[in-house]
């Protein structure tokens, strides 16, 4: 690798001795630069988020976080979902599919954006054609998912932290209702979206969004209300409409000021995990202004 993070360090990719289809490690390099330090941490996160999903998905990242995600009936309509959530973001992103990229994606994404890298499982010949006239573009085939990995490592000063990767799989069985309001069957299914979206996005965390997309992610704040406001920001930059939307939390709601403000915008449906000392008056903010909240009771910090 030519540098690491930043160009004054030096930098090395190492792989397992087993590698798993529908990784980084394991993917083939069609075309473009060489991958730097940044590109492999920035792609693992897209191909790890994306391949959590069973439906056709598309999902952006820009320096290690999710900038937008949609699921849809076929690819090309799920890039233009997540493109539309935040162009902005996802210019010089890394777009990644859980379905093969075809000709017609391919050649949608070069209309609209500049992007770093394009991933999917399989990269069909009459996609590689078009984008073979930019040659910048990494493009890398990797396989399909086939087995979650088990543990995971940070390494800091004098040691190593290791941890069970968070491979929780959270069901419509798992959640509890809190409110008075209950959620529909859309906000539900919308509930579990984000939340699979959310894992992946650095603490503390906001995601707002509706009919299968994000629409806004607040990512990496001090406090959850900055998270909130950061995500409502992103979202009207792009004049979103955030009535009827959900909002997911990576972690419990200390007070009930998220939820007042969530309440503003037009928020109808919050999942988080609960567990704070102030539920009672959360939950009774939430049923103040109407909004059904849904209790995970799991958490999902990211550092």
């Amino acid at each position: 690798m030519r540098y690491g993070e930043n160009q004054h360090q030096k930098s090395a990719f190492y792989t397992d001795f087993q590698v798993n289809p529908g990784t980084i490690s394991y993917a083939n390099q069609k075309q473009g630069k060489k991958l730097s330090y940044n590109n492999i941490i920035d792609a693992d996160i897209a191909i790890s988020c994306v391949m959590s999903f069973k439906e056709i998905a598309c999902v952006i990242v820009k320096h290690a976080v999710p900038c937008s995600v949609a699921i849809s009936d076929n690819i090309t309509n799920a890039y233009n979902l997540a493109y539309a959530s935040d162009p902005s973001s996802s210019f010089g992103g890394i777009i990644a599919f859980n379905k093969p990229l075809d000709m017609q994606t391919a050649t949608t994404i070069i209309k609209y954006q500049f992007s770093e890298i394009i991933i999917a499982p399989v990269i069909e010949k009459s996609a590689l054609s078009i984008l073979q006239s930019h040659k910048n573009i990494r493009v890398l085939e990797c396989g399909y998912f086939s087995k979650k990995s088990n543990l995971e490592f940070k390494k800091v000063h004098s040691g190593l932290l290791v941890q069970d990767y968070d491979n929780y799989n959270l069901e419509k069985k798992n959640l509890n209702v809190v409110t008075y309001k209950i959620p529909s069957s859309s906000e539900f299914a919308n509930a579990l979206f984000l939340w699979k979206i959310i894992k992946f996005v650095k603490s503390n965390a906001i995601v707002y969004g509706k009919n299968q997309k994000t629409l806004g992610i607040g990512s990496g704040q001090s406090s959850r209300i900055f998270a909130a406001k950061v995500a409502y920001y992103k979202s009207q930059e792009q004049n979103l409409d955030l009535n009827h939307s959900i909002m997911a939390s990576d972690g419990f709601f200390p007070f009930r000021d998220s939820i007042d403000f969530a309440a503003k915008i037009g928020v109808s449906c919050i999942i988080q995990p609960g567990g704070s000392v102030h539920d009672a008056k959360v939950i009774a903010a939430a049923n103040e202004h109407n909004i059904s909240m849904i209790f995970t009771n799991i958490r999902c910090f990211r550092h």
